[in-house]
C-alpha cells in the first residue's frame, strides 16, 4: 500500500515508519525540519519537507504521492509544557489539529486516497463524572478548566472532520499518555528528573486516573488501523489505568527515588494551575476494549508498570 505519513519525525511517526516499511508498504514521510530528512530516508521512506499549515504545500505533496492512505501525526508540543499556559503552549499543535487536518482531508480527496487515520488524545479530555474509565461512547468533558478549553475544542474539531468524511474511511486514534523513546515520559525526560529529585508531588488526593500507552504499542495500533481497521474512533491505551496516587509513587520506586511529597490542592493551584490540579485529582482513564476487538490489537506492554520498569531501568543503565 502507498501510505503518506504527515508528521513522520514525531514520537509516534519515528516508530511507525519503519514498521510500515518492514511490512512491505511504500511510505512517503514528511517533516517540517530539513535536518530530519536523512533519518527518515534511512528508515526506508521517501522523505519530504512539508509545512502542514500551508494548504498548497500539503495538497501538492499528497497529490504527487497518490497514496491509498494518509496518516496525520502532526503535532508541535513543547518539551517543557507549562500547565498554567496550557492552551498557549498547545496553540501550534491545535492549528495542526484543525487547519492541518482540513488541509490533509482536501489533499486526500484530491489524490483519491481511500483512508485517513488521524492522531487524537484520551485522558484529561474525558468527562470528569461517573466511573473511573471511559469508552469511546462517553462524551468529552463539557467543562474543562478554562486554560484547556481551546485544546479540547481543537481535538473535537479534528475528530469531527475525520469521522464525518463520508467519502473516505476516517479513523481517529485517541492515544493515551505516551511513554517511551522520544516522549515526555522517557528515561531522560525532565519529568523523570523531577521525580528523582522529589520535585513532582502528588497533588490533593491524587485520585485522577491516567491511561498510558508505550509509543511502540501506539505505532503498532496505527499500523493495524491503516492496514485493515474499520473506520471509527478508538482509544489506544494499555490495560492498566491508574490513579496518580498509584503510578507516581511506583515510578519513583522504579527510578530508585524516595516517594513523592504530597501537596494540598489549594497550594497545587499556585504551582501547576487549575489544569494540573484537575489532571491530578479528577482525570478519567480510558478503555481499550474496542481497539482490541475491532483492530485485533494487543499492547505488548499491557501495563505501564512493566513498561516503566523495563524502559526506565534500561535508560538509567546506559
Amino acid at each position: 500500500m502507498k501510505i503518506f505519513v504527515a508528521g513522520a519525525s514525531g514520537a509516534i511517526g519515528k516508530r511507525l515508519v519503519p514498521m510500515l516499511v518492514a511490512a512491505g508498504h511504500d511510505v512517503v514521510a514528511t517533516t517540517r525540519s530539513p535536518r530530519k530528512l536523512d533519518a527518515l530516508r534511512a528508515q526506508g521512506a521517501e522523505a519530504l519537507v512539508v509545512d502542514g499549515l500551508n494548504r498548497e504545500d500539503v495538497i501538492k505533496a499528497v497529490t504527487s504521492a497518490r497514496p491509498q492512505a494518509v496518516v496525520h501525526q502532526m503535532t508541535a508540543v513543547p518539551p517543557n509544557l507549562n500547565l498554567k499556559r496550557f492552551d498557549e503552549d498547545f496553540a501550534l499543535t491545535n492549528r495542526l489539529r484543525t487547519e492541518g487536518t482540513s488541509h490533509l482531508l482536501a489533499a486526500a480527496r484530491a489524490a483519491g486516497a481511500r483512508k485517513l487515520v488521524a492522531q487524537s488524545y484520551t485522558g484529561w479530555t474525558n468527562i470528569r463524572q461517573g466511573g473511573r474509565v471511559k469508552t469511546e461512547e462517553d462524551p468529552l468533558d463539557p467543562d474543562p478548566p478554562a486554560v484547556m478549553t481551546r485544546t479540547r475544542d481543537a481535538l473535537r474539531e479534528l475528530e469531527g472532520m475525520v469521522l464525518d468524511a463520508s467519502d473516505m474511511e476516517g479513523t481517529v486514534l485517541r492515544y493515551g499518555n505516551l511513554y517511551g523513546p522520544g516522549t515526555s515520559l522517557s528515561g531522560d525526560a525532565e519529568i523523570m528528573e523531577l521525580i528523582r529529585k522529589r520535585q513532582f508531588p502528588v497533588v490533593g488526593d491524587g485520585r485522577g486516573v491516567w491511561s498510558f500507552v508505550h509509543v511502540d504499542d501506539a505505532a503498532r495500533a496505527t499500523r493495524l488501523a491503516i492496514e485493515h481497521g474499520a473506520p471509527g474512533l478508538y482509544n489506544i491505551v494499555d490495560d492498566d489505568p491508574a490513579e496518580v496516587s498509584v503510578w507516581l509513587p511506583e515510578t519513583a520506586r522504579i527510578l530508585g527515588a524516595k516517594p513523592p511529597f504530597r501537596l494540598p490542592s489549594w497550594i497545587g493551584r499556585f504551582v501547576i494551575g487549575e489544569a494540573g490540579v484537575s489532571m491530578m485529582t479528577q482525570a478519567r482513564g480510558a478503555s481499550n476494549a474496542k481497539a482490541k476487538r475491532a483492530l485485533g490489537w494487543q499492547p505488548e506492554f499491557a501495563s505501564w508498570r512493566d513498561g516503566f520498569r523495563r524502559g526506565l531501568t534500561e535508560a538509567r543503565s546506559t
